[in-house]
């Protein structure tokens, strides 16, 4: 069952330029120049029930902008979106009752108040009976280790206490369709793999349909099968994780292992280039169809060689190569 469907979908945003200094202002009061950014430019896919989708792009790429249009937030300027089979910016009762949208920028909670009140509210926003608002409070509370923090007012706890509390929020109403923009974002490690944990479970118990966005390859990586990207408010990519790393990487990467202090960087220069080099370790990436070979050779080689591992490249960097961007400096 398709449950999002976008076709050719286009949202513009209209602005106005406003010309430096005093004269500036008063030439702007008279006559202004209208200007019209393409946030999001002819934009299609469809996701099936149940899936975990991830949606990749850079700052500015239009993720949040799709996301507000498909929760109702934004009108589109163009295209056909629907939700669930209905539209979005129509905001019906039906509609709004069946979805959710967590934004890891943007609280929902009250900051005053303990976190236990903000989830009364929403039961009452989306009508929740008392029994089954009960038995999803106490699954929630269980499954993120908070049930120590309901009663502390939400400005008293840290950013993946109150990570967590948000996810509660969203999902008390039990949404078939859940939309997470940046859920991880500022979140210390532990705390990132706790939502992770969360999200993933989340979905294969209850078959919800989510849409990921975030900066945080791990995040993808752990979750999505598959990932839909969009650049310069365009789809580039979409479908399986696997297959887009294959397309797109076209190396692969060696992990060679000797005694400390046996092998120098010069040493395994000629066999690829070398990405880090030290303590006894040298990664070194290598174009696929010479992978094999490669191996071999170091295998024949009079380098004391350990061990030796063949790796795909990490999505981060794929991800990098799709977007024509610099990798970092070697470690």
């Amino acid at each position: 069952m398709t449950v999002i469907d976008i076709r050719h979908l286009t949202r513009n945003y209209e602005y106005y330029r406003k010309r430096p200094g005093l004269s500036g202002s008063l030439r702007g009061l008279f006559r202004r120049e209208r200007l019209v950014a393409e946030a999001v430019k002819d934009c299609s896919f469809s996701i099936e029930a149940g899936e975990l989708v991830g949606f990749l792009g850079p700052n500015g790429a239009g993720k949040t902008t799709t996301l507000k249009v498909l929760s109702g937030i934004l009108h589109p300027t163009a295209g056909d979106v629907r939700v669930l089979g209905y539209v979005p910016f129509r905001r019906q009762a039906e509609f709004q009752k069946q979805f959710a949208i967590v934004m890891g920028q943007k609280n929902q909670l009250w900051w005053d108040l303990p976190a236990r009140e903000s989830f009364l509210l929403n039961k009452e926003i989306y009508e929740v009976p008392d029994r089954e608002f009960e038995r999803s409070l106490a699954d929630f509370a269980g499954l993120l280790d908070i049930g120590n923090i309901l009663d502390v007012p939400v400005r008293k706890l840290s950013l993946g206490q109150r990570m967590k509390c948000e996810l509660v929020a969203a999902l008390i109403h039990r949404p078939k369709v859940l939309f997470l923009d940046e859920p991880t974002i500022g979140l210390d490690v532990v705390a990132q793999q706790n939502i992770r944990d969360f999200i993933k479970r989340y979905n294969e118990e209850q078959g919800t349909t989510i849409i990921l966005t975030s900066h945080y390859m791990e995040d993808i990586s752990r979750l999505c099968k598959r990932v839909i990207i969009i650049d310069q408010g365009r789809i580039v990519s979409d479908g399986p994780l696997d297959d887009l790393v294959r397309r797109c990487a076209r190396d692969k990467v060696l992990t060679l292992f000797f005694p400390a202090g046996t092998v120098r960087r010069e040493d395994v220069e000629p066999y690829g280039e070398v990405i880090f080099s030290a303590d006894g370790k040298a990664v070194l990436k290598v174009p696929r169809d010479r992978v094999k070979s490669t191996a071999s050779n170091i295998l024949s080689s009079n380098l004391p060689i350990e061990d030796i591992l063949i790796g795909e490249m990490e999505i981060d960097e794929v991800v990098r190569t799709i977007f024509g961007r610099k990798s970092p400096p070697a470690p």
